[in-house]
């Protein structure tokens, strides 16, 4: 679907949708305890329900309604076959959970999943027990069983593979220690996963060196949790203030784990000047910090992001291409970006499949001067379904098809 949208201040309040790192997280621990969990979660998106089917397909019983996911456990199958969708999430979490349940476990892939990095998780898990394969460009198999003992990861590929392991080593019959080399970058996700399995009654104790995980855990159900909002989209209705629409998002907790929240400190840093914004720990904001930065009154440098180059696009490419794109000058570097202070004229944007693209083109388009068209704007349905909606309910101009 391409959409043309009308340059335009946005005006209103909007709620900020389920923090999808959250529900990820909260689904796996209830899918994974004993006894009912009810998780309120009202707005879903395709990555929250491939996890979903992913942990139904592993034996858990899962009910959707309106408001949210009740979730319980069942008997775990000896074979099953996960279909993943484009969730990397999905994939590097499971992934360990399944090696720890001794599941012959074959997952689907779709979109630009099978291109994007699975080591060295992948050669930790075979080290480990485990069986890996490609029968198919777009499958993964996993056989064997995990067996507890001393683990070690780079941190500063993905957190994921660090929350995958930190999800499976509890379920192993041994005590096992997880060893982080290097510099160990989105730290923040890594705690709320630890939050997570922690209100569930799981446990991981801090070592100097990454973590400790006693074996043979027993989580306990939780009666209610509820997903808190979303930093990491609630960021463009953010953005869209920092550059001079009155709009409000609701529902964000200050005090969030999450590491995203950061937002909030980092707009106005782009009026005072010129700035350096180190990514490693925030690189799902880049995209719309750049569009802040290319309306701000400084050079921007943005530097730790050369892990966006393995996102759902080249992120690094498509977000130059972006600022480009409006009219905006940025200059591509291996592992960051400089956007320059150009203001933005209006243009057409490839979402390059990638939702993160498309809502920052949206959000650029509120200071753009000429139409915006965004081609292929169904990308936001990965994470963000009625941000269309949304954006129009805040008098966002939107038509269907490529400006003429």
């Amino acid at each position: 679907m391409d959409i043309t949208i009308t340059p335009g201040k946005l005006r209103g309040t909007v709620g900020a949708i389920p923090s999808k790192s959250q529900a990820h997280r909260l689904l796996i621990c209830a899918a994974l305890a004993r006894g009912t969990t009810r998780i309120e979660c009202p707005a879903v998106s395709q990555d929250i329900l491939a996890t979903a089917g992913c942990l139904a397909a592993l034996g858990a019983k899962i009910r959707r309604d309106a408001g949210g996911f009740t979730v319980e456990p069942g008997p775990v199958p000896a074979k099953a076959e996960l279909d993943c969708g484009e969730s990397g999430s999905t994939l590097r979490f499971l992934l360990p959970v399944a090696g720890a349940l001794g599941v012959d476990a074959t997952f689907r892939l779709h979109g630009r999943l099978p291109q994007r990095p699975l080591s060295p998780l992948w050669e930790e898990m075979e080290r480990m027990g485990c069986d890996l394969s490609r029968p198919a460009a777009d499958t993964v198999r996993c056989r064997g069983v995990l067996r507890p003992g001393q683990y070690a990861l780079d941190g500063g590929v993905s957190s994921q593979f660090i929350s995958g392991l930190l999800f499976a080593l509890p379920l192993l019959a041994g005590d096992s220690t997880l060893r982080l080399l290097g510099k160990v970058e989105s730290m923040p996700y890594i705690e709320l996963t630890r939050r997570a399995v922690s209100a569930f009654g799981g446990e991981s104790e801090k070592t100097a060196e990454g973590y400790r995980i006693p074996g043979s855990q027993r989580w306990q159900g939780r009666e209610k949790l509820s997903v808190e909002g979303d930093w990491s989209n609630g960021a463009f209705w953010l953005c869209a203030e920092a550059l001079g629409s009155p709009v409000v998002c609701q529902g964000l907790d200050p005090d969030s784990p999450q590491g995203d929240r950061a937002c909030r400190d980092l707009f106005p840093l782009f009026f005072q000047g010129d700035t350096e914004i180190d990514a490693a720990q925030i690189p799902d904001l880049v995209p719309i910090l750049s569009v802040a930065a290319a309306c701000g009154r400084g050079v921007t440098r943005i530097v730790g992001a050369g892990r966006l180059r393995i996102k759902e696009s080249d992120r690094l490419a498509t977000v130059a291409e972006l600022i480009r794109g409006l009219g905006g000058r940025a200059e591509e570097l291996p592992e960051g970006l400089v956007i320059y202070p150009t203001g933005l004229r209006g243009g057409t944007v490839s979402a390059a499949g990638d939702h993160r693209i498309a809502m920052s083109a949206a959000i650029a388009a509120t200071v753009c001067r000429e139409p915006v068209t965004v081609l292929g704007a169904e990308a936001v349905e990965k994470s963000y379904p009625a941000f269309w909606r949304d954006y129009e309910a805040l008098g966002g101009n939107i038509v269907e098809g490529a400006s003429k």
